[in-house]
């Protein structure tokens, strides 16, 4: 095995944080600005690069580090290392509720293929690189965009994503459609495609956007039900709308005060 082997505990129900116990030596990249707490000998350093820890020279890591900015994420992230002689933790928050989701990579053959922002710390050893779709309907109108997030190594590593979380595992030639900014990871084996609504009226004012995505197994994927951002879309909503929607949004400041939301 070439990733450390680290345990972890995680802690909460809508806003949780994962707790990884490091052994003397042993590191725990991610990404920045998601340290929530550690113990006093945890040394932290920034790291340029996909994170591995693997030597791979200037280039290398240069390579690594742009395919991150491809992705949208920064070209640094952070390394948690154990320098004291005994067991000491480092915890990790989630950005927002929902929950955190422990991937043995062992177990699923090395990768996992998740959504851009859905990363959130790994043992070190394990790699955070880009996945290209290799179909462009995939790419362009995936609402992830044409490039995802691939995890890969043989170690731990744990993935955030929004509200409940559904496992679903797929037998060959079985498929399912799911609104694309739902799907939260999926292993290497699920083929992966973005389908338009059929049905002008449905896609026009069906409220549920243009395309939706369809995985088919064998594999497992794994569904968000509450997606970042259709969360913020409905706070901006409120935000513009004084929290009024549909029938009392024709009363206005009226409205609020008679809900007594003033």
């Amino acid at each position: 095995m070439n990733a450390h082997e680290v345990d972890y505990r995680i802690v909460g129900s809508e806003m949780q944080f994962v707790e990884v116990e490091l052994d003397p030596g042993e590191t725990v990249f991610a990404e920045a600005g998601s340290m929530m707490m550690m113990d006093q000998n945890i040394q932290m350093e920034t790291i340029f690069g996909d994170g591995s820890g693997q030597n791979k020279g200037f280039v290398g890591k240069l390579f690594g580090a742009g395919k991150r900015l491809l992705s949208g994420e920064s070209l640094f992230m952070t390394a948690f290392t154990n320098r004291g002689s005994g067991k000491e933790c480092v915890s990790f928050a989630s950005p927002y509720p929902g929950r955190i989701l422990p991937m043995d990579l062992m177990e699923l053959n090395g990768k996992l293929i998740c959504q851009k922002d859905a990363f959130l710390c790994a043992a070190k050893g394990v790699s955070v690189g880009i996945e290209f779709q290799r179909k462009l309907g995939a790419g362009f109108f995936g609402g992830e965009g044409f490039i995802m997030q691939k995890i890969e190594g043989d170690g731990l590593a744990f993935v955030h994503a929004g509200g409940a979380i559904h496992e679903r595992v797929l037998g060959p030639g079985e498929m399912i459609r799911v609104d694309t900014g739902c799907l939260v990871a999926m292993t290497q084996d699920v083929d992966y495609d973005i389908e338009f609504v059929k049905g002008v009226k449905t896609a026009i004012f069906g409220g549920e956007g243009l395309f939706f995505a369809t995985l088919r197994g064998p594999g497992r994927v794994w569904i968000q039900s509450l997606p970042f951002s259709r969360l913020a879309d409905r706070v901006m909503s409120a935000a513009r709308t004084g929290g009024r929607k549909e029938e009392g949004s024709i009363l206005g400041g009226l409205g609020n005060l008679l809900d007594g939301d003033r």
